[in-house]
């Protein structure tokens, strides 16, 4: 238990050493307009993601769902179908 201490403390004496020594204050602003566009932008990334996500996951249950009497798959699966038929 002690050697542990003794890193945890080592560890978070370099990491405070090294921030004091090596970071610089930039000393800039950020735009409430650049961080709304960027709020924007990782929600239309996670609401691609989550559509395609349900849309895999449908899939892959329509896959392996047990067939009805009539043989065809419970739910709405999409088929393809030939244009030369």
């Amino acid at each position: 238990m002690k050697k542990l201490l003794m890193q945890v403390f080592k560890f978070t004496y370099f990491a405070g050493c090294f921030w004091f020594l090596f970071t610089i204050p930039a000393r800039a602003y950020i735009d409430p307009s650049a961080v709304t566009y960027i709020i924007q932008a990782v929600a239309g990334v996670l609401i691609a993601l989550g559509a395609a996500f349900t849309i895999f996951r449908h899939k892959i249950f329509a896959f392996f769902k047990k067939n009805k009497k009539n043989g065809e798959a419970e739910g709405a699966a999409i088929e393809f179908k030939d244009v030369d038929d």
